[in-house]
Parts: structure tokens; C-alpha cells; sequence
């Protein structure tokens, strides 16, 4: 008899079992229906936000990348002339370069000082002729004008006439 109780008692114990896993699924499925009456969906719609794939507005997008990369190349280019621009003041600026154009204007000075004793002096001569890089330069005068005549290395030719009697210092 001990046996029939024990079996009599898992039937039951599984009964209830299951009468409860009814109920909850019955519970579940309830809620379900409820709720799908209660729901409502809309389309689902993936746009791209990049214009080179959704093609809205990439002429503007283009354009931009564009104006980017161009002002980024003048921006190298400044940089880098303003670099040579740099060197070539650096170099120009040496001791040694300050030197050679001091001592290069002084010598012109005299240059054009002897010139001017020449043309205008006590002992003024008439006429002469002197080279200057690669330039030769012919100076004369009549009396009423000093003319100077420029051979230019290339093959032009220029002539200047100043008036002597209007001509002061």
C-alpha cells in the first residue's frame, strides 16, 4: 500500500504542477494578446548620413573636401616659400654680406666721385669712356651738355644729356 500512496501522491504532485504551468501560460499568452492590440509600428527606414552614399547634399560635401585640400596646399606652399624667403635673408645678412655691400657702395661712391671730377672739375676733360660689369659707359661734353652714352652687355644702348649751365650742385 505504501507503494500505491507514493504514486498516488506524484500524480498529484505532477497534476499540480502542471494545472500551474497552464495557468501561468495562460497568463502569458493573455498578456500578449492584450498587448499586441495595444502596439503599433512604424516602417523602419536606415538613412545614410554621409553624403558621398546618400547622395543628399554631396556636391556641398565635395566642394568642402575640396576647398580643404586646396587651402591646405597653399598652405604648404606659403610655408614653404616663406622657409626660402628666411634662407635668403639669413644669407644676406652675414657679417661677410654686410661687408661686401658696404664695401661695394663705397666704391661706387668713388667711382661716381671721380666721374663728377672728371665731368665738372678744375681739370675736366673732354671726353672718356669706362667699364663698369660688363657696361661700357662713353662721357663727353661740348661745353653746354655732358652726354653719357651706356653700351649695355646685352646690346642695348642708352644716352643721357644733362645741361651744364643749368646743372648746380
Amino acid at each position: 500500500m505504501s507503494q500505491i500512496k507514493k504514486i498516488t501522491k506524484l500524480i498529484a504532485s505532477i497534476t499540480a504542477h502542471f494545472a500551474v504551468i497552464t495557468v501561468m501560460a495562460f497568463v502569458v499568452l493573455m498578456f500578449v494578446i492584450i498587448s499586441i492590440g495595444n502596439t503599433s509600428a512604424d516602417e523602419m527606414r536606415h538613412k545614410f548620413k554621409n553624403p558621398s552614399f546618400s547622395g543628399i547634399g554631396a556636391s556641398a560635401h565635395w566642394l568642402t573636401i575640396e576647398n580643404q585640400e586646396h587651402s591646405r596646399e597653399e598652405t604648404k606652399k606659403e610655408e614653404s616659400l616663406a622657409k626660402i624667403e628666411d634662407a635668403k635673408r639669413e644669407e644676406q645678412n652675414t657679417t661677410l654680406a654686410r661687408f661686401m655691400r658696404n664695401l661695394e657702395s663705397r666704391i661706387y661712391a668713388e667711382i661716381s666721385r671721380q666721374l663728377v671730377d672728371n665731368m665738372f672739375g678744375e681739370n675736366k676733360s673732354k671726353n672718356g669712356s669706362f667699364t663698369l660689369e660688363g657696361n661700357k659707359v662713353d662721357y663727353s661734353t661740348d661745353g653746354d651738355a655732358v652726354t653719357l652714352t651706356i653700351y649695355e652687355a646685352d646690346g642695348g644702348v642708352t644716352t643721357i644729356s644733362v645741361p651744364v649751365g643749368s646743372f648746380y650742385f
